[in-house]
């Protein structure tokens, strides 16, 4: 009994984890669009533009990734079923 409730809340605190994707994808599509304006702008710079862009999508979609590790780790290699 306690087993299935650890793995029923595992899999919920799964489900919620995998929402930490969303705000990636929207960071990212803000980012890029912001970039596409800026070299609209300013054709001259867009390898600074660019690289810095690549750099903030890199950073936000580690979150995801974060997410996605603390997801598998739940579902998958589930600590909390070795302490009962």
């Amino acid at each position: 009994m306690e087993k299935a409730i650890v793995l029923a809340a595992s899999a919920i605190g799964a489900g919620l984890a995998m929402i930490a994707g969303i705000g990636p994808g929207i960071g990212q599509g803000y980012a890029a669009g912001k970039a596409a304006e800026a070299v609209g702008r300013q054709p001259e710079a867009k390898g600074d533009i660019t690289s810095t862009m690549l750099f903030g999508c890199a950073v936000a979609e580690s979150t995801g990734i974060y997410g996605l590790v603390v997801a598998m780790i739940l579902l998958f290699a589930n600590p909390l079923i070795g302490k009962l």
